[in-house]
């Protein structure tokens, strides 16, 4: 090899090289999809529950302007808005979306056999016709799974432990739910034994739960039980406001709820499902395949009772749920 044309060869290399390594340096931007019945938070930003979930992308190292984008999606409880939103997602090509309750997760069942979809956290995947079984979910969609038990009874068994005078309790119900009826039926069965009277109060939108509370005293209510309900579980400022304005103790299974104003919470965190849930988000991104990643459906059920809202309605925490609650917020 001629000199100069040594020269030109190693100009040109050590020019590349910068550009090379810089190229090698850059970390891969990640875009994944997440849908969520969820009303959109305001001010902007993230819930309780999409915090949860970002907070397990940034423990496995997924930053949001940095190499990671989330294309978010809240239907603000209109479930009629979840279907656009999943069409429009699959259409985006991602590498996996993330998403929440039954509702959702059927939407997205039927809009996608091929992109991956991890829930985050919704009532019995298996008994939902969502994932075919726990060890082997098959297909396209894996997650979380809350355990198929009614935790209505219970709650009202709460509510009488704490106002043993409680003749009448109303129920929350949102009627866009399919599941919510049944809801409503676990609690008819168990109430006369406990000598309770039970009505159903609905809402759909943020500005019917507090007509709904007033409904519900106007009926003569004296708690509230507030069914699983994905667009629910988003609501719990509204809830709580209504909870103490109209004076009626109240329950749901959320326990940011607790943390809002109500009284207490009987039921699993659903919080802590979205932050594990980045754990399938990640090893999808690294190649897993959502029918190879069994599903998981812890069991721990979780009393948190609200000291201060007890307090505000004049009502003295019985010890025996002092001591058996997992927290006590004073």
């Amino acid at each position: 090899m001629k000199r100069r044309d040594f020269i030109g060869l190693f100009g040109a290399a050590v020019t590349a090289w910068p550009v090379t390594l810089l190229a090698q340096q850059e970390p891969k931007i990640w875009r994944i999809g997440f849908l969520t019945p969820r009303s959109h938070p305001s001010p902007p930003g993230h819930d309780a529950f999409s915090d949860a979930f970002m907070q397990g992308m940034n423990e496995l190292g997924y930053h949001e302007g940095k190499n990671l984008v989330v294309e978010w999606r809240y239907a603000d409880g209109d479930y009629q808005r979840l279907a656009g939103f999943a069409d429009e997602l699959v259409g985006m090509n991602l590498p996996v979306i993330v998403t929440y309750g039954t509702v959702a997760a059927r939407v997205l069942q039927r809009a996608t056999k091929t992109v991956p979809v991890v829930v985050a956290a919704a009532l019995d995947l298996v008994g939902a016709g969502i994932v075919a079984s726990l060890a082997r979910p098959g297909a396209n969609i894996t997650g979380l799974s809350v355990i198929n038990l009614d935790m209505s009874p219970k709650q009202l068994e709460l509510l009488k432990k704490f106002s043993p005078a409680l003749s009448r309790v109303a129920v929350l119900l949102n009627p866009g739910n399919a599941a919510n009826p049944q809801v409503l039926t676990q609690v008819q069965a168990a109430a006369p034994q406990l000598g309770v009277e039970v009505v159903a109060v609905n809402a759909a939108t943020p500005q019917a739960i507090e007509s709904a509370f007033a409904e519900a005293a106007r009926q003569g209510a004296g708690g509230v039980i507030v069914a699983a309900d994905a667009f629910f579980s988003g609501q719990g400022p509204q809830i709580a406001a209504a909870s103490l304005q109209h004076r009626l103790p109240t329950i749901s299974i959320y326990e940011d709820h607790v943390f809002a104003g109500c009284l207490m919470n009987y039921g699993q965190n659903v919080a802590e499902f979205h932050r594990q849930a980045a754990r399938y988000v990640d090893r999808i991104l690294k190649g897993a395949r959502p029918e190879d990643l069994p599903v998981e459906q812890p069991t721990k059920i979780d009393l948190v009772i609200n000291g201060k809202t007890a307090a505000a309605l004049g009502l003295a925490i019985p010890l025996e749920l002092a001591v058996s609650a997992d927290r006590v917020i004073e």
